[in-house]
């Protein structure tokens, strides 16, 4: 009889085999993108990572007749409950074969961690921030993952919910084609809503100019979601991490910014060409060869991804989002963007999904996490 045994994973070697397991179940699957392994190993290095500053982690891999067969990762984050009261451990960098024993077995990891902390619930997969991916695919398997999504086999899911986990929150995402011809009169309503409130369109000159807006950027986040009640606040470590890891990425010609008659930003929009077919063809490794697929991607695409938008309180429901979708249906047609995939939105949260109503979009996609009480 096969015997399973889980492992903390303790030093560089397990890591590097606790990054590169999904790679391997994975790997033959068209729709699944692998991330950049130089970024994976960063999220658990204190000095790259700002939330293990103050989080514990931890990461296990299940073994079964001496071969990797699953993985998770437990995080239980003290300021969550201090600033919040949210009583809870975190799982995510949840991997497994089609195995309920496997699955049974690393989901107890959690419950454990949760039990020592004295904390009443376990929910995932997510990771230690708003901005880290979350949710478990539930529609949309036979969809190509994006860079920011997490993608996974229906059996997932299914497992979850035998082992007793209910759902706790749940995203929805949205593709859509790009008109080939800008409507009359989301021109003239963009022109309108402009010239009424004074407002104007940032023209970068290069990616240097948009550096300085990096911070005014997350800032307007933070008051356009705070609202939602899983929204935790974003720290400057937080940001500073995030500027490092993906705006070496983005081309300006991707980035929307709308300012007030006194400069200050109100309102913003972060886009990107298509990387999963790049990440796909680089088996996540951006050298010696990944580089040049990112390039390919960057310069020849009919692809895009949502990625971050923010308007201020203020100006919401003013129809300022005419004038965002007015300059990137200007730069996509340039660019020959013919399809926009959105970022994951809270299903609760109507106020961004309104922003694709005009376009047709489809729901393509769905993720949720899990959760379960713990006596």
């Amino acid at each position: 009889m096969s015997q399973l045994s889980i492992i903390e994973v303790n030093n560089e070697n397990d890591l590097k085999k606790f990054i590169s397991f999904p790679m391997d179940l994975y790997k033959n699957n068209n729709n699944y993108v692998p991330p950049l392994i130089n970024d994976e190993k960063n999220i658990w290095d204190v000095k790259e990572n700002p939330a293990l500053q103050y989080c514990t982690a931890k990461q296990f891999l299940a073994y079964k007749d001496h071969k990797i067969v699953g993985r998770i990762a437990v995080i239980w984050n003290p300021r969550e409950e201090e600033e919040l009261g949210i009583n809870k451990v975190r799982f995510g960098w949840l991997d497994f074969i089609d195995d309920f024993e496997v699955s049974t077995a690393l989901i107890n990891k959690a419950i454990d961690l949760a039990r020592e902390k004295k904390s009443k619930k376990i929910e995932g997969p997510m990771g230690f921030t708003n901005l880290d991916k979350a949710g478990m695919l539930i529609k949309g398997f036979d969809k190509l993952a994006t860079m920011i999504g997490l993608y996974n086999f229906p059996y997932y899911p299914e497992h979850l919910e035998r082992l007793g986990l209910v759902k706790e929150k749940e995203w929805v995402e949205y593709e859509m084609d790009f008109p080939s011809v800008l409507s009359e009169k989301l021109k003239k309503f963009s022109s309108l809503i402009a010239e009424k409130y004074k407002l104007n369109v940032i023209n970068f000159k290069n990616k240097k100019e948009i550096l300085p807006l990096v911070e005014p950027m997350f800032k307007l986040l933070d008051q356009t979601y705070n609202t939602l009640s899983t929204y935790t606040p974003i720290t400057d470590d937080q940001i500073k991490t995030y500027k490092e890891k993906y705006f070496p990425f983005i081309d300006k010609n991707y980035v929307i910014c709308v300012e007030d008659e006194n400069h200050q930003l109100i309102a913003f929009a972060v886009t990107m060409p298509s990387y999963s077919r790049a990440l796909q063809k680089s088996k996540g490794k951006l050298f010696p060869f990944g580089w040049w697929h990112f390039l390919q991607a960057g310069k020849k695409n009919d692809r895009a991804n949502f990625y971050l938008i923010g308007i201020h309180p203020e100006y919401q429901r003013r129809g300022v989002t005419a004038i965002i979708f007015k300059e990137i249906f200007v730069r996509f047609n340039r660019m020959g963007i013919k399809f926009a995939e959105t970022n994951p939105e809270l299903e609760e949260n109507k106020g961004v999904q309104a922003l694709w109503q005009d376009y047709n979009p489809t729901n393509h996609k769905r993720r949720r996490t899990y959760s379960m009480e713990i006596c």
